[in-house]
């Protein structure tokens, strides 16, 4: 693919909360399909955040689709410290974790030098950076994703004080900044029409875009092996929602359907699992993986994959990634909430642990049930979820001056 042609494109400035690639992850998937999309359509500056050591490839892959990068370093104990300022001033943690100045005065030197066409935010936490240092009079788009001053509810409504305390005042002071920005930006987008249905109704009918996330078919694919007695999970295992559904999954399901199929392996497949996680290894059958090269063959040889996500918002690309590598799925009622996948002919859905245990039991002793969700579920993903078709509606914000303000 050829990004761009330098001399008819017009600039693009890009900010992202976390540097784009790999993409092994939620935020970073979309982010890196939006920056391919910005590059076959505009010069991109892309200006990123990092709390990590960032290798040689993963500049060389950016520097594939920019004009320009810069990844700002943040240290973990300074951002902790701007993120309590930020608090007692009346703003969101989350937009005092995301505050540097080396990334402001990065802005300030590129708009000295580029007038910018329009300038587009990963997530809420970096729409300040989009209202000053030569910013202010570029059109604004900020792709949201999730709503997540609800994600901040839920998360709330799910734990126990001192942090439900703190959950709650995040949410309050995110759903402020939420609010706010339909009064000033161009457009803000999000992943499904379940979270445009949130942010309308508080910003105001219409006040959404919906841009939803698709898969890399080519990358994600079915691969003829054999399978063994074995579900899997995917995800990253520091994250409240995926701990929260691992947990319940492998002390309420689990020992259920290992009784029953003895022998059979429950495979949790993700980077940094915490202690909780880890000590899921005394349960018989269940496998720790931690952070691995490759996803694709703990998948591609288990029976089942599962999305037992109880505090799920927006799409679940573990979800839509195991649907196109032709497998059996299991899913919550959340983790679905954002697809439009039809239960028990994509996939099965269950709620409760007897659900659970009956949908997984079932698949284990039905190959050709497995096969036949397996292909349905491939089918879906090749009609509706192929990136270039699910980000149009933002890249039509983004390019299109007769879109409009907000």
């Amino acid at each position: 693919m050829t990004p761009y042609e330098p001399s008819t494109l017009d600039p693009i400035l890009y900010l992202t909360h976390r540097v784009p690639y790999p993409p092994d992850k939620g935020d970073r998937i979309r982010n890196y399909h939006l920056l391919r999309q910005l590059a076959t359509r505009g010069r991109v500056w892309l200006g990123c955040l990092a709390d990590e050591p960032i290798p040689a490839e993963t500049m060389g892959k950016l520097n594939e689709f920019s004009e320009q990068v810069a990844i700002v370093p943040i240290g973990r104990l300074g951002r902790w410290v701007k993120a309590g300022v930020s608090l007692l001033s009346g703003r969101s943690l989350s937009e005092g974790l995301f505050s540097e100045s080396q990334l402001r005065h990065v802005i300030r030197t590129w708009t000295a030098r580029t007038r910018f066409r329009a300038a587009v935010a990963s997530a809420s936490s970096l729409a300040p950076y989009l209202r000053r240092d030569g910013l202010e009079n570029v059109a604004s788009i900020v792709d949201l994703v999730d709503v997540d001053s609800q994600k901040w509810l839920d998360f709330a409504a799910a734990s126990q004080p001192p942090r439900r305390w703190l959950y709650r005042l995040e949410a309050s002071r995110v759903r402020k900044l939420e609010t706010e920005l339909a009064r000033w930006v161009r457009a803000v987008s999000v992943v499904s029409r379940a979270e445009a249905d949130i942010y309308d109704s508080f910003a105001g009918p219409g006040a959404a875009t919906v841009a939803t996330n698709g898969v890399d078919l080519s990358y994600f694919h079915s691969i003829d092996r054999p399978t063994e007695l074995a579900c899997a999970f995917v995800g990253a295992m520091d994250y409240l929602p995926n701990i929260d559904g691992v947990l319940w999954f492998a002390r309420e399901v689990w020992p259920v359907v290992r009784a029953k199929f003895p022998g059979a392996e429950f495979r949790i497949v993700g980077r940094k699992p915490t202690a909780a996680i880890e000590a899921l290894k005394s349960i018989l059958g269940v496998v720790v993986t931690g952070s691995v090269p490759d996803v694709r063959p703990f998948v591609t040889t288990a029976s089942v994959v599962v999305a037992p996500l109880r505090l799920a918002r927006g799409v679940q690309n573990k979800v839509l990634e195991a649907l196109a590598m032709g497998k059996a799925v299991v899913a919550t009622p959340p983790a679905l909430a954002a697809l439009g996948t039809e239960p028990g002919k994509h996939l099965l859905m269950a709620t409760t642990s007897t659900e659970w245990i009956d949908a997984v039991s079932g698949l284990f002793a039905n190959q050709e049930r497995r096969r036949e969700l397996g292909a349905a579920g491939r089918l879906y993903v090749e009609q509706h979820h192929h990136w270039e078709h699910c980000l149009a509606p933002l890249l039509q914000k983004i390019f299109n001056p007769l879109a409009g303000s907000m």
